[in-house]
């Protein structure tokens, strides 16, 4: 289902709730040739204690209950019709849909869950200074329960050498997990750990003494930390939300905010100091990281991404498969090592990329703003580093070629990194653009 007279475009995630759920469903089986890209490659062998898919007791019983809540869950969606058409009563129907929800609630917290709503990594990091006024957050996606979410954080943690917060979005089988993410998407419901997570992201804001928040999400955590934006968006100042960073991965969200705070007429005759405080966006920086063939992604952020004004910032793209959090994106977008580093390089980040700006995108008609790249596919709203800029104004092309990694800003935190803001700004004081 597409907008009158515009048959590619979406709906807009304003439209009728029940519109948008024809519409995902839709999606959804148009994407189903990518159903299998979920768990693949599995690459056992190549696996570390931290992924979900590693050969252990836990994470085999993990698997092991999902499966058996999928057959569960699909043979009592399957049973409702037939109950209905036999016309039981009422009462008795309710009764039913009861037990069959208790029990699948049971399983789910005593087996999956727990009843922690929110995680703290667990292994040992040397914070650096500064990372006592940083607030790292993250909500975690679908079909994982408080072993896989532990898990994800420790690994963060690992990775860019800081504590990570999570915010448990609990588990209750993938099928109903799945309804669940309608459910927010469509109908911009906010569930419990919804407003938990806002809750700590307003709090770490609002704090003096955190001068940057950083909100990672996955999967339906981009969905939940979409509408954790709006909400941010209606009720905090813009001084303060450019002090919060979002990164997603296999993003499932319809959209993504982060309105410009005043509409830039004539560039040239404002001084350029003022741009940043006048024309920059409310949130400091967006990425997006996706594989290509991750059926949640195709469903998500790369199929809203090029709507204008619909799916704010930088977007790359793996050209891979494959949906958990560790295994799929971590393992190979931020590689570990031996001694649980993250190595210099890997093959995702080092890949080359060619750039072309495109402007005139997300509402914005002035210098070049938005940049694809192959074969990664990535996107930007935001200026490129300046570095880069000067690099290729001063080699007029010729030379080492652009990779992930000149892009990323979520890259320069590794091991407990910082960025170097003065190489990344909306525009800096020379008037200094990137022309590709």
């Amino acid at each position: 289902m597409t907008c009158q007279g515009k048959e590619d475009t979406p709906l807009p995630y304003t439209a009728s709730p029940i519109k948008l759920l024809w519409s995902d469903l839709f999606l959804f089986v148009s994407k189903l040739w990518a159903l299998p890209g979920i768990l693949l490659p599995l690459q056992l062998a190549r696996t570390h204690e931290l992924d979900e898919l590693y050969p252990s007791l836990r994470n085999g019983a993990t698997v092991l209950i999902h499966i058996f809540l999928v057959v569960y869950q699909l043979a009592f969606l399957l049973s409702l019709p037939i109950i209905v058409v036999c016309m039981l009563p009422g009462l008795w129907i309710l009764v039913y849909a009861a037990i069959a929800f208790t029990i699948n609630y049971a399983i789910a917290m005593l087996m999956l869950n727990g009843f922690q709503h929110v995680l703290v990594s667990q292994v040992p990091v040397v914070e650096r200074p500064g990372h006592d006024r940083e607030r790292w957050l993250y909500i975690n996606g679908i079909a994982a329960g408080h072993h896989w979410v532990q898990m994800n954080i420790d690994q963060l943690s690992y990775t860019f050498g800081r504590k990570v917060t999570g915010v448990h979005n609990r588990t209750a089988g993938i099928v109903f997990d799945l309804i669940e993410c309608l459910v927010q998407r469509d109908f911009a419901y906010a569930t419990g750990d919804i407003r938990r997570a806002y809750v700590l992201v307003k709090e770490a804001l609002l704090n003096p003494e955190c001068d940057k928040v950083v909100l990672l999400l996955h999967s339906q955590g981009g969905i939940e930390g979409g509408l954790i934006l709006d909400w941010l968006l209606d009720e905090l100042p813009h001084d303060l939300l450019h002090h919060l960073e979002i990164y997603t991965f296999g993003n499932a969200a319809n959209h993504f905010n982060n309105p410009r705070r005043t509409r830039l007429a004539i560039p040239e005759m404002i001084p350029a100091p003022d741009l940043v405080h006048q024309f920059g966006q409310s949130v400091g920086y967006i990425e997006h990281y996706a594989n290509s063939r991750d059926i949640v992604a195709l469903g998500g952020v790369l199929h809203f991404v090029d709507i204008p004004n619909r799916y704010m910032g930088r977007l790359f793209v793996r050209p891979n498969s494959g949906h958990l959090f560790n295994l799929h994106y971590l393992d190979n977008m931020f590689t570990l090592g031996p001694d649980m580093n993250v190595l210099d390089s890997n093959p995702f980040m080092d890949m080359e990329v060619e750039p072309w700006a495109t402007a005139g995108i997300n509402g914005y008609d002035g210098p070049p703003h938005r940049v694809r790249y192959q074969p990664t596919m990535a996107r930007d709203e935001a200026f490129l580093p300046v570095a880069i800029s000067l690099q290729r104004s001063q080699t007029n092309g010729v030379g080492r070629g652009l990779r992930v990694k000149d892009f990323s800003r979520l890259w320069q935190y590794r091991n407990g990194g910082r960025p170097k803001d003065t190489e990344v700004q909306h525009y800096n004081d020379t008037h200094e653009h990137v022309h590709l």
